[in-house]
């Protein structure tokens, strides 16, 4: 309830409530609107480093560079969202690292089960996540053995087969072919390493068409956004995959 309690999208607030008060949200990439939505009272600023669900959106470059440094002279911890981002999807380990910065906390999931186990872990320093002493807090199915034994392997192959290093060059070579695409309903394309958002023109009424056609060819791909079509292979992906993959985006494109 209370990550709904400051999401924007009415779509997962709608029959919901009452929601945890107390959240400001600022406009994504707006770092001079961060600094002025912080008070005396503010604790923490939690963003994603590229925005997922709202459509693979990149902020401009320096965005969290900045950001870093507002936190640090109000005193305010950073916190990441890096469930999407995280673990080599961007061409990076961590999103963060375009900007060569450090997080105080920061959220992961998703690539952490390598995509047969539900896990999700939150990283801290010692100073922070220390104040949980051990009985003050506890989940379920937090510490699940065998999730965080496939965690601990999923990370291994990460590295040992190089995937981030991969992610950025297929990722880069993915782009440059979607760019190359003469399509009258394509406005641009955005994205880094793996995380790619071919965005349509408001005149075609919408992403979802375009994902449906695409799920007939034998792609399975998300509208994000209404206008926004997200591709986010695996990072194992072939490049003779990515080749197959964009004849048929290239077929439903024009």
């Amino acid at each position: 309830m209370t990550v709904v309690s400051f999401s924007t999208e009415a779509f997962y607030r709608d029959d919901f409530g009452p929601f945890t008060p107390g959240f400001k949200a600022v406009p994504f990439g707006d770092a001079e609107a961060l600094e002025k939505a912080i008070t005396k009272n503010t604790v923490a600023f939690l963003v994603e480093p590229i925005q997922g669900e709202a459509g693979v959106v990149v902020p401009p470059e320096g965005y969290l560079k900045k950001v870093r440094e507002i936190c640090d002279r109000h005193k305010v911890l950073l916190i990441l969202d890096e469930i999407q981002t995280g673990l080599g999807r961007t061409g990076k380990l961590f999103a963060h690292d375009f900007d060569g910065i450090k997080p105080d906390m920061m959220t992961l999931g998703k690539a952490l089960g390598g995509g047969v186990m539900p896990i999700s872990a939150t990283l801290g320093s010692r100073e922070d996540l220390g104040l949980f002493r051990p009985g003050e807090h506890g989940s379920t199915f937090g510490g699940n053995p065998l999730a965080c034994a496939v965690a601990r392997k999923a990370i291994e192959v990460l590295v040992r087969d190089n995937l981030t290093k991969r992610s950025e060059e297929l990722g880069n070579y993915f782009m440059e072919r979607l760019r190359g695409i003469q399509s009258p309903i394509v406005d641009h394309v955005r994205g880094k390493g793996l995380l790619i958002g071919v965005v349509l023109k408001t005149e075609t009424g919408g992403a979802r068409p375009y994902c449906e056609r695409l799920m007939k060819e034998g792609l399975l791909c998300k509208e994000t956004h209404d206008y926004v079509i997200r591709f986010a292979p695996p990072l194992i992906i072939k490049k003779e995959e990515i080749d197959w993959a964009l004849e048929r985006v290239e077929k439903v494109l024009k």
